[in-house]
Protein backbone atom coordinates (compact mmCIF):
# COMPACT_ATOMS: atom_id res chain seq x y z
CA UNK A 1 0.00 0.00 0.00
CA UNK A 2 2.91 2.35 -0.56
CA UNK A 3 2.33 3.43 -4.15
CA UNK A 4 0.59 6.72 -4.95
CA UNK A 5 -2.47 5.04 -6.47
CA UNK A 6 -3.16 3.01 -3.32
CA UNK A 7 -2.78 6.09 -1.15
CA UNK A 8 -5.13 8.02 -3.43
CA UNK A 9 -7.64 5.19 -2.98
CA UNK A 10 -7.22 5.47 0.80
CA UNK A 11 -7.94 9.23 0.63
CA UNK A 12 -11.08 8.63 -1.45
CA UNK A 13 -12.25 5.82 0.86
CA UNK A 14 -11.78 7.99 3.96
CA UNK A 15 -13.79 10.76 2.31
CA UNK A 16 -16.57 8.29 1.45
CA UNK A 17 -16.92 6.81 4.92
CA UNK A 18 -16.77 10.17 6.69
CA UNK A 19 -19.56 11.42 4.44
CA UNK A 20 -21.58 8.32 5.36
CA UNK A 21 -20.93 8.94 9.05
CA UNK A 22 -21.85 12.62 8.74
CA UNK A 23 -25.11 11.74 6.98
CA UNK A 24 -26.07 8.99 9.44
CA UNK A 25 -25.21 10.97 12.57
CA UNK A 26 -26.15 14.47 11.44
CA UNK A 27 -22.60 15.78 11.95
CA UNK A 28 -22.72 19.58 11.77
CA UNK A 29 -20.42 22.57 11.61
CA UNK A 30 -18.62 23.16 14.89
CA UNK A 31 -19.00 19.60 16.15
CA UNK A 32 -16.07 17.30 16.96
CA UNK A 33 -15.05 14.25 14.93
CA UNK A 34 -12.39 12.14 16.66
CA UNK A 35 -10.17 10.17 14.30
CA UNK A 36 -7.94 7.32 15.40
CA UNK A 37 -5.52 5.95 12.82
CA UNK A 38 -2.80 3.34 12.70
CA UNK A 39 -0.93 4.06 9.49
CA UNK A 40 0.97 0.80 10.14
CA UNK A 41 -2.31 -1.12 9.94
CA UNK A 42 -3.29 0.79 6.79
CA UNK A 43 -0.07 -0.53 5.24
CA UNK A 44 -0.80 -4.10 6.38
CA UNK A 45 1.64 -4.12 9.30
CA UNK A 46 1.11 -4.54 13.05
CA UNK A 47 -0.04 -1.39 14.84
CA UNK A 48 2.85 0.80 15.99
CA UNK A 49 5.52 -0.80 13.82
CA UNK A 50 5.63 0.76 10.35
CA UNK A 51 3.75 4.05 10.28
CA UNK A 52 4.36 6.56 7.52
CA UNK A 53 3.65 10.22 6.99
CA UNK A 54 2.64 9.42 3.39
CA UNK A 55 -0.28 7.29 4.58
CA UNK A 56 -1.15 9.98 7.13
CA UNK A 57 -1.16 12.60 4.37
CA UNK A 58 -3.63 10.54 2.30
CA UNK A 59 -5.98 10.05 5.25
CA UNK A 60 -5.74 13.73 6.19
CA UNK A 61 -6.70 14.65 2.60
CA UNK A 62 -9.85 12.51 2.84
CA UNK A 63 -10.81 14.08 6.18
CA UNK A 64 -10.10 17.59 4.91
CA UNK A 65 -12.31 17.14 1.82
CA UNK A 66 -15.35 16.53 4.04
CA UNK A 67 -14.37 19.09 6.69
CA UNK A 68 -14.32 21.82 4.03
CA UNK A 69 -17.93 20.97 3.11
CA UNK A 70 -19.38 20.48 6.60
CA UNK A 71 -17.18 22.57 8.91
CA UNK A 72 -16.69 20.04 11.74
CA UNK A 73 -13.52 20.09 13.83
CA UNK A 74 -11.26 17.08 13.17
CA UNK A 75 -9.60 15.72 16.32
CA UNK A 76 -6.72 13.28 15.76
CA UNK A 77 -5.92 10.77 18.51
CA UNK A 78 -2.28 10.17 19.41
CA UNK A 79 -0.95 6.72 20.26
CA UNK A 80 -0.51 5.44 23.81
CA UNK A 81 2.99 6.96 24.08
CA UNK A 82 1.25 10.31 24.52
CA UNK A 83 -1.60 8.72 26.52
CA UNK A 84 -3.97 9.00 23.55
CA UNK A 85 -3.90 12.80 23.72
CA UNK A 86 -5.59 14.68 20.89
CA UNK A 87 -4.45 17.03 18.15
CA UNK A 88 -7.04 19.68 17.36
CA UNK A 89 -7.49 23.32 16.36
CA UNK A 90 -6.89 25.82 19.17
CA UNK A 91 -10.25 27.37 18.28
CA UNK A 92 -12.02 24.04 18.95
CA UNK A 93 -10.20 23.57 22.26
CA UNK A 94 -11.26 27.07 23.37
CA UNK A 95 -14.84 26.58 22.19
CA UNK A 96 -15.19 23.37 24.22
CA UNK A 97 -13.26 24.61 27.26
CA UNK A 98 -10.38 22.15 26.86
CA UNK A 99 -7.03 22.81 28.46
CA UNK A 100 -4.03 22.46 26.13
CA UNK A 101 -1.11 20.29 27.19
CA UNK A 102 2.52 20.64 26.15
CA UNK A 103 3.90 17.99 23.81
CA UNK A 104 4.66 17.73 20.12
CA UNK A 105 3.55 14.46 18.51
CA UNK A 106 6.18 12.75 16.38
CA UNK A 107 5.85 9.43 14.51
CA UNK A 108 7.52 7.41 17.31
CA UNK A 109 5.68 9.19 20.17
CA UNK A 110 2.19 10.17 19.11
CA UNK A 111 2.01 8.34 15.81
CA UNK A 112 2.37 9.35 12.19
CA UNK A 113 -1.24 10.54 11.85
CA UNK A 114 -1.11 12.82 14.90
CA UNK A 115 2.36 14.08 13.92
CA UNK A 116 1.12 14.94 10.42
CA UNK A 117 -2.05 16.62 11.71
CA UNK A 118 -0.11 18.67 14.29
CA UNK A 119 1.99 20.14 11.48
CA UNK A 120 -0.87 20.72 9.04
CA UNK A 121 -3.81 22.03 11.06
CA UNK A 122 -3.55 25.82 10.86
CA UNK A 123 -3.37 26.40 14.65
CA UNK A 124 -2.86 23.00 16.26
CA UNK A 125 -2.72 22.23 19.94
CA UNK A 126 -2.78 19.08 22.06
CA UNK A 127 -5.42 18.28 24.68
CA UNK A 128 -5.76 15.26 26.97
CA UNK A 129 -9.39 14.43 26.48
CA UNK A 130 -12.49 15.27 24.49
CA UNK A 131 -16.08 14.10 24.23
CA UNK A 132 -16.61 14.01 20.47
CA UNK A 133 -19.92 13.92 18.62
CA UNK A 134 -18.71 11.18 16.25
CA UNK A 135 -15.64 9.10 15.59
CA UNK A 136 -13.86 6.98 13.05
CA UNK A 137 -11.29 4.33 13.96
CA UNK A 138 -8.90 3.11 11.28
CA UNK A 139 -6.83 0.17 12.52
CA UNK A 140 -8.43 -0.60 15.89
CA UNK A 141 -6.89 2.27 17.85
CA UNK A 142 -9.84 2.37 20.31
CA UNK A 143 -11.30 5.87 20.20
CA UNK A 144 -14.24 5.08 22.50
CA UNK A 145 -12.73 6.94 25.45
CA UNK A 146 -13.09 10.14 23.42
CA UNK A 147 -16.75 9.77 22.39
CA UNK A 148 -19.78 11.20 24.13
CA UNK A 149 -22.31 8.82 25.58
CA UNK A 150 -24.26 7.15 23.89
CA UNK A 151 -22.30 5.83 20.87
CA UNK A 152 -24.28 4.42 17.93
CA UNK A 153 -22.18 2.21 15.61
CA UNK A 154 -22.45 2.69 11.86
CA UNK A 155 -21.70 -0.03 9.34
CA UNK A 156 -19.75 1.68 6.55
CA UNK A 157 -19.97 0.63 2.91
CA UNK A 158 -16.18 0.28 2.99
CA UNK A 159 -14.91 -2.05 5.74
CA UNK A 160 -11.20 -1.21 5.60
CA UNK A 161 -8.85 1.60 4.70
CA UNK A 162 -5.92 -0.08 3.03
CA UNK A 163 -5.44 -3.17 5.19
CA UNK A 164 -6.78 -1.51 8.36
CA UNK A 165 -10.09 -2.55 9.89
CA UNK A 166 -12.58 0.34 10.02
CA UNK A 167 -15.23 1.15 12.62
CA UNK A 168 -17.19 4.33 13.22
CA UNK A 169 -19.96 5.74 15.39
CA UNK A 170 -21.96 8.83 16.09
CA UNK A 171 -23.35 9.80 19.48
CA UNK A 172 -26.81 10.76 20.66
CA UNK A 173 -28.24 12.06 23.93
CA UNK A 174 -29.20 9.44 26.51
CA UNK A 175 -32.82 8.31 26.49
CA UNK A 176 -33.88 8.56 30.12
CA UNK A 177 -37.06 7.44 31.78
CA UNK A 178 -39.01 4.26 31.38
CA UNK A 179 -42.16 2.91 29.81
CA UNK A 180 -44.02 6.21 30.34
CA UNK A 181 -41.24 8.44 28.98
CA UNK A 182 -41.89 10.57 25.90
CA UNK A 183 -38.98 11.46 23.63
CA UNK A 184 -40.55 13.80 21.04
CA UNK A 185 -43.21 16.51 21.23
CA UNK A 186 -45.08 14.81 18.38
CA UNK A 187 -45.62 11.65 20.43
CA UNK A 188 -46.62 13.41 23.65
CA UNK A 189 -49.44 11.50 25.29
CA UNK A 190 -51.29 11.61 28.57
CA UNK A 191 -49.13 9.39 30.71
CA UNK A 192 -50.70 10.33 34.00
CA UNK A 193 -49.19 12.55 36.63
CA UNK A 194 -46.04 12.34 38.68
CA UNK A 195 -46.28 13.18 42.35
Amino acid sequence: MSDGRSLATAAADVETVIRELADAGGLRAGQLLVIGVSTSEVLGQRIGTSGTLEAAQAIYAGVEAVRRDIGFYPVFQCCEHLNRALVMEQEAAQRYGLEPVNAVPVPKAGGSMAAYAFRHLPHACLTETVQAHAGIDIGDTFIGMHLRRVAVPIRPSIRSIGAAHLTMAYTRPKLIGGARAVYTLESEADGGTCD
